[in-house]
């Protein structure tokens, strides 16, 4: 149920602006559907797919699983339970669909016949199954899973309350068998690794069915992420061994067609892979000399999957996505999707590997389930998701760039009004994303913390800046904010407002901005180190890096992009901490942080706030309870666009809300 305060102030923004009624409203947003994780039938005839929507009355996000034909293009709804229904995955034969779904609070496996019926649980496991695969037999499914309490732990909950010991009660992740899926009850499956040894990751099944490889750290901690190295784990004895052990992290291992090699992503060991390109590996399966085969992709290459005719990765390339084909022996990489575009992301193959099944947009369009063969691209759409915003005039968006203070060419997103007027200048809300190493792209998307459809219907424009350190512009781009978060984000950031204003668009008297995560953190900067805005939020912001160094869960992170710690390299700490410019802070701010955060603790709100306070800045804080990092439910996010919609509406557009 909408609140009554909701309702008043829909009526409130269509009444005084009467544009705003050809753009989304901020519930309208929130409840807009989406779709995701496609997964191609072993005879390409099939697509499964994911679709999220809003359930308002639980205050909820619920995914459930649909199936597209790709021949006609049919869909239809397969599960429809409450909770949510995820991770589809076929098995090899294409009779049975397994998936995850917390219908029964826990995320268990279940398996269901594609064309109908009520799915069968398979498991029943303590503390609930973490992923799947399926055997290429058809008649097992390898899972993961936190340990259970061992009596040991129950005993001592049960003397002393519940108490964590720092670094140290860990919960290992191992792996577990299914041997047989015609079992009546459902199961908890044999373990096939067990100990405080290790704490597995990601894992696959080789061609013949009889081994998993996988990788695992030294515990779920991330901290000890680079401790992740890969094992080969034979199923008949269950022996393991270590088969790659370099420096950092090496993860998401793929088997060869003929079981005889395995590819990985690694950090080579490169002890900055925070910020560094991630790279593809080959190494024969019983050990061996791992073989970089992908450096001359300059960017993230993303595993996914090992073809007859070659290796299948995936990429960012600037503001788009696309699919490529390494040949292992040659090296030789070409691209496969097209045109240049194409934002293309999330793909599964066919068990020949000659179709495919993506998730994929052209700028200013919503993604899309679509699919294609493999060595000739001609994309089908499967899904209209976009048929969403068929009754709204929605924003354009488009790629601009410009040259920062040291010269370095930055590229963002300029989203304008669906009136726009090449003759007007705007008020400009900068939008900035998190990260570091995040990208906005000029596709649609439902807006999220900050309603910029409202935004540019009431007049703005908004820029979102892929500032020094976002992906898609290669290993040096990536490396520009290395001692340098903050100010060099911030040249970025107005060196793209000063372009905008130079070109005669922007009102340079009405610019405000805002971030969530290293969006946030940026913001913050932008509040205490320039009297340029007007206005600004931060959410889930760092105030203080050595505030966050020693409360973060992912301190690794601050020694990369620092180069150190705050006890050996305090000065880099201060010179790049939004706090060290308190005194010379005048912009109003907006906070919103999440109670539980422990990517970016809460003392660093609490502490900008007071600081802002101390120096007579006005700021508001909002502190979102029982959350974390991101605001995750319908009603909360509600809240926190509400909340920024009034923040600059007042600031921007002079109003009194």
């Amino acid at each position: 149920m909408k609140s009554l305060y909701s309702l008043i102030l829909l009526s409130y923004l269509i009444n005084s602006h009467g544009a705003l009624a050809q753009a989304p409203t901020i519930d309208q947003s929130i409840s807009m559907k989406s779709v995701s994780n496609p997964q191609l039938s072993p005879d390409g005839k099939w697509v499964a797919y994911t679709v999220t929507k809003t359930n308002w009355d639980d205050n909820a996000y619920d995914t459930d699983i649909w199936l597209a034909n790709t021949t006609t293009s049919d869909r239809f709804q397969l599960t429809n339970s409450k909770k949510s229904n995820n991770s589809p995955a076929w098995s090899p034969d294409g009779k049975w669909l397994a998936f995850l779904s917390t219908r029964d609070e826990k995320s268990q496996l279940y398996v269901i016949s594609p064309s109908g019926g009520e799915a069968r649980p398979l498991t029943k496991f303590e503390t609930g199954v973490t992923a799947f695969k399926w055997s290429p037999t058809g008649k097992q499914i390898i899972f993961s899973a936190t340990v259970p309490d061992a009596k040991t732990d129950k005993d001592r909950k049960e003397k002393y309350s519940d108490y964590e010991v720092v670094r140290d009660d860990y919960k290992m992740v191992h792996l577990y068998l299914l041997d047989s899926l015609a079992n009546e009850k459902p199961s908890q499956g044999k373990a096939l690794t067990k100990g405080i040894g290790f704490s597995v990751g990601s894992f696959v099944v080789s061609p013949d069915g009889k081994k998993i490889a996988f990788d695992a750290s030294k515990n779920p901690d991330l901290i000890n992420s680079h401790t992740s190295d890969l094992y080969v784990l034979t199923l008949g004895d269950t022996m393991t061994r270590k088969i790659v052990s370099l420096k950092g992290p090496d993860q998401n291992p793929v088997w060869s067609p003929d079981g005889k090699q395995i590819a990985f992503t690694t950090a080579n060991e490169n002890e900055f892979y925070f910020y560094t390109n991630r790279l593809i590996a080959t190494v024969p399966a019983t050990g061996g000399t791992p073989k970089i085969i992908t450096n001359t992709f300059d960017e993230n290459a993303n595993l996914l999957e090992w073809t007859p005719d070659g290796i299948l990765f995936s990429g960012y390339q600037k503001t788009t996505a696309h699919l490529f084909k390494i040949d292992p022996a040659t090296q030789k990489t070409d691209r496969l999707t097209k045109p240049d575009n194409l934002i293309a992301t999330q793909f599964s193959f066919s068990k020949d590997g000659r179709q495919m099944a993506f998730l994929g947009a052209l700028p200013n369009q919503y993604a899309e389930i679509q699919t294609s063969a493999v060595a000739v691209f001609s994309p089908k759409m499967l899904t209209d998701m976009g048929a969403q915003l068929a009754s709204f005039k929605i924003a354009t968006r488009e790629v601009i760039s410009w040259k920062s203070i040291d010269g370095n060419v930055i590229e963002g997103i300029l989203i304008k009004p669906a009136n726009y007027d090449p003759a007007h200048k705007y008020p400009l809300l900068v939008v900035i994303h998190g990260g570091p190493t995040g990208i906005d792209l000029p596709s649609v998307t439902a807006d999220r913390n900050y309603p910029v459809e409202q935004f540019t219907a009431k007049g703005a424009l908004v820029l979102r800046p892929n500032y020094r350190g976002s992906a898609g512009y290669g290993g040096k781009f990536r490396a520009l904010n290395v001692k340098n978060l903050g100010l060099g984000d911030y040249d970025d950031v107005i060196s793209g407002v000063d372009y905008l204003i130079g070109k005669g668009l922007v009102d340079k008297d009405k610019v405000g901005a805002m971030g969530w995560s290293q969006g946030g953190y940026i913001s913050a900067f932008i509040t205490t180190y320039s009297d340029r805005f007007k206005a600004t939020s931060v959410g889930a912001g760092i105030s203080n890096w050595a505030t966050y160094y020693q409360n973060t869960d992912i301190t690794p992170f601050t020694r990369q992009y620092l180069q150190g710690t705050p006890w050996d390299n305090a000065d880099i700490y201060q010179k790049t901490s939004p706090i060290s410019y308190i005194n010379r802070a005048k912009t109003p701010t907006l906070i919103q942080h999440g109670e539980l955060d422990r990517r970016v603790p809460i003392a660093n709100a609490y502490e900008l706030r007071l600081a802002l306070e101390d120096k007579g800045v006005p700021v508001k804080m909002v502190v979102y309870k029982g959350f974390g990092h991101g605001i995750t439910k319908p009603k909360p996010m509600r809240q926190v666009m509400e909340e920024n919609y009034r923040w600059f509406s007042k600031y921007i557009w002079g109003e009194s809300l």
